[in-house]
């Protein structure tokens, strides 16, 4: 028999109402407390009473059980996620950010506390990657991990290439539905899909690894030329995480647009929807798609975190016991279309191959094999120059 939880939420807006319109329509022995604002002017559509603005209202409160942390300040979330799991309270978060700046210490405390921690909605919105990577995939060798963990960039995409929207007017239209934030540099500049690559990789190789060590680059420098080169391809620009194993000692981890032929799965994947490509020894490949933005998507993998707590599940982080531990390497080459304005920028970058050199005017591309280190030490040249790249393996033969 499911044991009741009381609940205290942490944050009501868009994922938090979602939820709460979810749990109101179901009898799961489920029941909110309270719930924690940071506006106390902001009309709210429930009674008065249920909302606090003191943390400590919930975190001390031993009616209290369960935590469900949703808001957007991933130094507030680590707060109130340790302090909860530390006295007793068992917590679920979607706090990416938070989650994979902390995970190695947050698995710890679960350790040493007899508490669980889970953060489905975390990585992919309604997909449930993190639970099938515990479970399904305990014992699979897993090649790689890729797909478009990104809602809000992938709907940008989408509307410039499949209706000619300018990014501009597309960004906004992801802002007014909720996909973006205010500012979208998590999103747009590939730290989003960056923070929950690194959470999946810990479930999926037993690796902790920094974000800070992560290559990423994002959308941001997309431009009308880049579309046509993709289009004149028959291919179609996707943000793209990737989590690929190198050996039994090596593990390659970046987030890079890419240039996605017609028989990739990510190919039709498309607005806010998410997609996990999952390539494995045994299961082969799998593609896991659904959702990844909006209030109810990501509210359906909190509840399913918190209706799982009903029946103490936690994490076992079973790939963390194994012996040989795989080690990031940033040395890995990949395959490489940039697109530049300044010569100078290709002169910085050291390419280990070059396949296509092509200058005219208006439109210069290189197209060839750089390390991840090198464009890590690049990145923030590559951004001022206004200069868009994208993993190319379509084009290239490696």
């Amino acid at each position: 028999m499911s044991k009741r939880l009381t609940i205290g939420l942490f944050g009501f807006g868009v994922v938090g109402q979602g939820l709460h319109d979810i749990i109101s329509t179901k009898d799961l022995n489920i029941e909110i407390k309270k719930i924690a604002i940071k506006n106390p002017e902001k009309e709210r559509s429930l009674e008065s009473d249920l909302f606090t603005t003191d943390p400590n209202v919930i975190l001390n409160d031993s009616s209290i059980n369960t935590i469900i942390e949703l808001i957007n300040d991933a130094d507030a979330a680590y707060e109130i996620v340790t302090k909860a799991l530390k006295s007793g309270k068992n917590v679920v978060s979607a706090n990416k950010k938070m989650i994979a700046e902390h995970l190695d210490e947050l698995v710890n405390i679960q350790k040493e506390y007899g508490t669980s921690l889970l953060y489905e909605g975390s990585v992919c919105g309604s997909i449930p990657i993190i639970r099938n990577l515990e479970e399904y995939y305990d014992n699979e060798l897993l090649h790689s991990i890729s797909g478009i963990f990104n809602g809000s960039s992938n709907f940008i995409l989408s509307k410039i290439a499949n209706e000619g929207l300018d990014y501009t007017v597309a960004l906004k239209q992801a802002q007014d539905l909720g996909f973006a934030e205010k500012d979208p540099t998590l999103d747009v500049g590939g730290y989003d899909p960056k923070y929950k690559l690194v959470i999946a990789a810990a479930h999926a190789y037993g690796v902790f690894v920094r974000p800070e060590e992560v290559l990423n680059i994002g959308i941001q420098n997309f431009s009308a030329a880049d579309l046509q080169f993709a289009q004149e391809h028959q291919l179609k620009i996707k943000l793209v995480p990737t989590a690929k194993k190198l050996n039994d000692q090596e593990l390659a981890l970046y987030v890079l647009p890419k240039l996605v032929p017609k028989s990739d799965f990510l190919y039709n994947v498309e607005n806010e929807y998410n997609a996990v490509s999952v390539k494995a020894a045994f299961a082969d490949q799998q593609l896991f798609y659904g959702k990844g933005a909006g209030g109810h998507p990501t509210g359906s993998a909190v509840l399913s975190d918190v209706a799982a707590l009903r029946y103490d599940y936690r994490y076992e982080y079973k790939k963390l016991n194994n012996e040989s531990k795989l080690k990031l390497q940033n040395d890995y080459i990949i395959p490489l279309y940039i697109r530049y304005i300044d010569e100078d920028l290709i002169n910085k970058i050291q390419f280990e191959y070059i396949s296509e050199d092509h200058k005219n005017t208006d439109f210069n591309y290189i197209m060839g094999g750089v390390k991840i280190s090198e464009l890590i030490l690049n990145k923030e040249a590559i951004l001022k120059d206004g200069a868009f790249l994208a993993e190319a393996s379509a084009l290239i033969n490696q």
